[in-house]
Order: C-alpha cells, then structure tokens, then sequence
C-alpha cells in the first residue's frame, strides 16, 4: 500500500489519493464503499493487483469521511455532488483526461453521477452493488446516533451489519460515518434517476443475495448499453472479494481497450 498523496477539494477538505502502474496504461479509478476504504475495498481483496496485471494504471481515493481523508461530522459535507466533484478533482490533478471508472456501494451511486456529469471523461464503467434509491437507506440512524451518544446497543440486523464493517476498517470514525448517511438523505438528487442513465457502457454487478439486486438489474435495464452480473453466492457485504466479480470486471474494461 503506497503512502497517500493528498489534494485540497473545493470546501477545504484533505483526500488521500493514490495510484499504481505505468502511467502511459490506461487508468482504472477505483471507489470504494461505505464504512471500507482503498486498503480494505479494492488492495485487499485483489482488485489493484488484478487491474495492473491486466496492463491498468489504477487510481484510487479515500472518499471524505474514510480511510486516511479527513472526516467531517457535518452532514452537509456529504452532497452526492460533492463526493462526484471529489473524483473529478482527483483527475484533473493527475492530469488524466479520460479513466474508465470501477466502484462499490457507495464509490458506485458516486459513479452513476460522474459518469453523467464528466460523461466524455468515462468511457465505460462497473457499477457494483448500486442501490436505486437512497444510499444507506436501510440504515436505522436513530439507532446509530443511540450508539454514539450513550452506548445503547443497535438490534437492526442491518444496521448492526454496516456497524460491524465500520468498526472492521482501522481509521473509522463513527460520528463522520453517520454524517455521511445523513448527507445522502439530504441531498437533493440523491435517487439514480432511470430516465436520465448513463450513456456509456456499463456493467452492473450486485450479489446473489444482496437485497438491492432487483433495484441494480432495473439501473441496468434503464441504461442503453448496461449488462447485469448476478454474482454467485454474496451479499452486499462481500461480494467485492468475488474472484467472478473481478475476472468479469476486467474482462469488460478490457473489451473497451478496443472498442
């Protein structure tokens, strides 16, 4: 895992960045998942070591409120708009006109809406666990502020679910994970909207058993070149270690390499 490179985004926030391969490859931008990071989602799991074998230079971020970004407690530093701007930073500063674009959860409702507003910038994208509503949706808030204001034990079954995978990640900090959900609630585009779907090609992909699967094949169905991966056997939580995931993500990045 390299050291972070860190640059300013537009409110004055510190996000760490960093990359792997050549950079004459074509570039691969990876974004993570609520509550996980660079480290956890995508060096992990294999996916930079797949993507550079496979002739990629890879970038990735810590999306603000994880990893080794900072960490706002406000959820208005959490705009869907602010996390793509984010990404559209990221590029600009590594000087990288076009990158094909890879994200999970969170890093993928990110992606539907870079790919709309830097469209010529991202040519082709996998999209994994999308949900096509709300991100965090199923995410008992109440619950979690109960948690961090007095220890009071969180029983949803779901929500005790994102608060297992917080607190598996080193770094995260529990007040910014629940400004992030808030955020989503309140931003004013929040919803993938079908009428208005990317262009480009896209992969979906969401696990066998992730209770978002219906709503991701619908985002696929919405958009004129999406495909749908069923990926055997996962659930929200794990399907970004699928072995099949990553083989048919590659697979489709690289049919893009000619088309």
């Amino acid at each position: 895992m390299p050291d972070p490179q860190y640059l300013m985004v537009g409110d004055g926030y510190r996000i760490a960045t960093y990359s792997w391969g050549d950079d004459a490859d074509p570039t691969v931008v990876v974004v993570h998942g609520f509550a996980s990071s660079t480290k956890d989602n995508w060096v992990a799991t294999g996916w930079v070591r797949d993507l550079t074998a496979a002739g990629f230079r890879v970038l990735a971020l810590d999306q603000r409120g994880h990893g080794a970004s900072d960490k706002p407690h406000e959820a208005d530093a959490f705009d869907i708009r602010q996390l793509a701007g984010d990404v559209e930073t990221m590029l600009d500063t590594y000087l990288v006109d076009e990158a094909f674009y890879v994200g999970y959860s969170l890093g993928a409702r990110v992606g539907w809406e870079v790919m709309q507003d830097i469209a010529p910038r991202i040519p082709r994208a996998v999209l994994g666990g999308v949900p096509d509503g709300i991100p965090l949706a199923r995410l008992d808030i109440g619950q979690v502020r109960a948690l961090i204001a007095d220890g009071t034990p969180v029983t949803d079954p779901v929500t005790q679910n994102y608060i297992r995978l917080a607190d598996r990640v080193s770094g995260n900090d529990l007040r910014s994970l629940l400004a992030i959900a808030e955020g989503m609630r309140a931003s004013r585009t929040v919803d993938p909207d079908p009428a208005h779907a990317p262009q480009q090609p896209v992969l979906f992909a969401t696990g066998e058993l992730d209770a978002v699967i219906e709503g991701s094949r619908a985002l696929a169905a919405a958009c004129p070149q999406g495909r749908f991966l069923e990926i055997p056997a996962r659930h929200h939580f794990n399907a970004p270690g699928s072995r099949v995931f990553r083989a048919e993500a590659i697979a489709f990045l690289r049919d893009g390499l000619t088309a």
